[in-house]
């Protein structure tokens, strides 16, 4: 009688569990804002505090993965149903990728964000009537010339002296903004000009060191990925935070286990296990999460330069950056609640609440990986997804299924065209299409992954990788909303085939 009693009452303590973290996490997330926003010194002092709620879900990801993937595995039985499984996965993971990519592309197209002439984001910077002074390997200019006095990743080309220099720094003088290069060159020789006056500068905007990368086929990148799959040391590949190929050593584990019979049992029982461990450690986790969340949100607005920083960048951006906010809403509120309505026979709403403070994580930490230990939680313990289910396409989904960042892809993409006054027709728009959705496959689900995915995307159609130096100043925030729809993705994944496998 005690035990029935036990039972009956668990539903309520559990959702009351999930209450209190909803609440705090939401409570975190405003009281974050707020401080970054309105004391960017204090969110900078707490910004620690959010890189160690960071560290800890990492610290977890490569034992909970593995655990729950070769428990997830080996209750399978017989290792066959594995491909039905598996096929049912990838296919619903490239499907909703490929629907995310074609809302994106028809938005960019129909709104057009960069016809709007943003001047301030151009590449290229051109002051024909500025008035300049060349001191040996310095140059002062007059400030309010300039639209800003952060140069230090431009290329800076006087005029009428046909002289160009990488800039190594500046500073300010009073009215004066006094630039340092390395050297003058004159097309490919390098020179010593006399001092004097000018007229006339031009700056090129360089992007980012990270996204300089060297040019590769498509083929290449996939080749990548595949070879990625495989470990040499599966050791290096945990200690290196590559999902990918632990993955792979995690599948193979399991349907190895599940074919020895009884000699794989111990085993089997030591995974099992191990993942009730990780998901009490997570458990625990869950009381500082508000926190930690807090602490990120804080940190990051600070470094925007507060709300006063922050609200600049989003207005100059800010048709770009309708335009994907816009798209991913409409991938995941209209798209993923249907797919989940119709083939999961599930209420989108209901499942979206049990899962929202996966998404809020999510959205905080900007990494699908780090999430990935409340997003199986979530699965679970909220929705009812069973454990072999979740242990399977989770992971795998936190690795592969990047809906959010293929679309942010399309969009960028096509916008730095839109910038730049080129024209995409049918094939290039194809090229993107196909490009973008195999590139994300590729990203990893750590922050800013898909910056560094999007330079293939831009080299499919030849255009100028420089282009992302323009969207660099609002991309932290768009991380954070693409990353939030690539776990509801992988979630809303967990419940259509939980269902499948169910029948």
């Amino acid at each position: 009688m005690e035990e029935r009693k036990e039972m009956q009452q668990s539903p309520v303590k559990k959702s009351n569990h999930n209450n209190r973290l909803l609440i705090g996490i939401i409570t975190g997330i405003v009281a974050g804002a707020l401080l970054g926003g309105f004391w960017p010194e204090g969110g900078l002092t707490v910004k620690f505090v959010g890189d160690l709620f960071i560290r800890f879900l990492m610290m977890i990801v490569m034992p909970l993965i593995i655990a729950a993937m070769v428990s997830g595995i080996a209750r399978l039985g017989d290792v066959r149903k594995l491909g039905s499984l598996g096929t049912r996965t990838l296919g619903y993971y490239i499907g909703t990728t490929a629907l995310s990519v074609f809302t994106g592309i028809l938005l960019v197209l129909w709104i057009q964000p960069g016809k709007a002439g943003l001047e301030n984001s151009k590449a290229s910077i051109t002051q024909a009537n500025v008035q300049y002074r060349i001191e040996g390997n310095t140059v002062r200019i007059d400030s309010a010339a300039l639209p800003d006095s952060d140069l230090t990743t431009s290329t800076l080309h006087l005029l009428d002296r046909n002289l160009s220099a990488s800039i190594d720094s500046t500073r300010q003088s009073g009215d004066t903004i006094v630039i340092t290069t390395s050297g003058w060159k004159r097309r490919a020789e390098a020179v010593t000009p006399e001092n004097g006056e000018g007229k006339g500068i031009r700056l090129d905007r360089q992007p980012d060191k990270r996204f300089m990368q060297e040019k590769r086929a498509i083929g290449d990148i996939l080749k990548e990925v595949v070879s990625g799959l495989v470990p040499s040391n599966i050791f290096k590949a945990m200690a290196n935070n590559e999902i990918l190929p632990v993955i792979t050593f995690s599948l193979l584990l399991g349907a190895a286990l599940s074919m020895t019979g009884e000699a794989g049992r111990t085993a089997i029982l030591f995974f099992n296990s191990l993942n009730e461990a990780m998901m009490k450690i997570i458990h625990l986790g869950m009381y500082v999460a508000p926190v930690g969340i807090g602490a990120l949100i804080a940190g990051r607005l600070s470094e925007a330069g507060g709300f006063s920083g922050f609200w600049p960048e989003l207005q100059q951006l800010g048709k770009y950056a309708a335009t994907v906010i816009g798209g991913l809403a409409i991938h995941s509120l209209v798209t993923l609640p249907l797919l989940l309505k119709f083939f999961g026979k599930r209420s989108p709403s209901g499942y979206a609440v049990r899962t929202f403070p996966a998404l809020l994580t999510a959205f905080s930490t900007a990494s699908s990986s780090a999430t990935l230990p409340l997003t199986i939680e979530c699965a679970e313990e909220n929705n009812g997804i069973s454990k072999r289910t979740a242990g399977f396409v989770l992971p795998l989904g936190a690795t592969v299924n990047m809906d959010g960042t293929a679309l942010y892809e399309a969009v960028a993409v096509i916008f730095i065209a839109q910038m730049n006054g080129i024209t995409l027709g049918t094939p290039e728009l194809v090229v993107v299409f196909l490009t973008a959705t195999l590139a994300a496959i590729g990203a990893a689900g750590i922050p800013e992954a898909g910056l560094v995915t999007m330079v293939l995307v831009l080299k499919a159609v030849n255009l100028p990788v420089e282009g992302i130096a323009l969207i660099l100043a609002i991309d932290w925030f768009l991380d954070r909303c693409r990353t939030t729809v690539n776990v509801w993705g992988d979630s809303v994944g967990a419940g259509i085939i939980d269902r499948k496998v169910k029948r």
